[in-house]
């Protein structure tokens, strides 16, 4: 498989700057039977920040591997409805091996980290 290009350079004001990532953690992970495709809606504990859902296509995982994993949410995107769910954050995930188009493992840090702590 060929890599794709690299996107254009941008500033990191008009695109990282401007974005809310922090970092929570999974408390609940429920499939959720009106998303269009096999998701979770998750509950994450964002701190200071208070808990926020998301459905994500994180299925590869068993619920239970998920509860208590530290994630990267973006916080100031506008919530998304994902059948019969806001998506009020959006969890940063990378392909799952193998898996179909859309099918994400999550990203987290290696070393767990305070609660609401904002990525730079």
């Amino acid at each position: 498989m060929m890599a794709t290009e690299l996107k254009d350079t941008v500033s990191f004001e008009d695109t990282l700057g401007r974005l809310d990532i922090r970092l929570g953690r999974i408390v609940e992970a429920v499939l959720e039977p009106s998303a269009p495709r096999p998701a979770y809606r998750l509950t994450i504990d964002f701190g200071k920040y208070g808990r926020k859902t998301s459905v994500g296509r994180f299925t590869q995982h068993p619920a239970e591997e998920l509860v208590g994993q530290q994630v990267l949410g973006v916080l100031n995107f506008e919530p998304r409805q994902i059948g019969e769910v806001s998506s009020e954050v959006l969890i940063l995930g990378v392909q799952y091996p193998g898996a179909a188009s859309g099918e994400a493992t999550v990203i987290a840090p290696v070393q767990d980290a305070k609660l609401g702590g904002k990525v730079f």
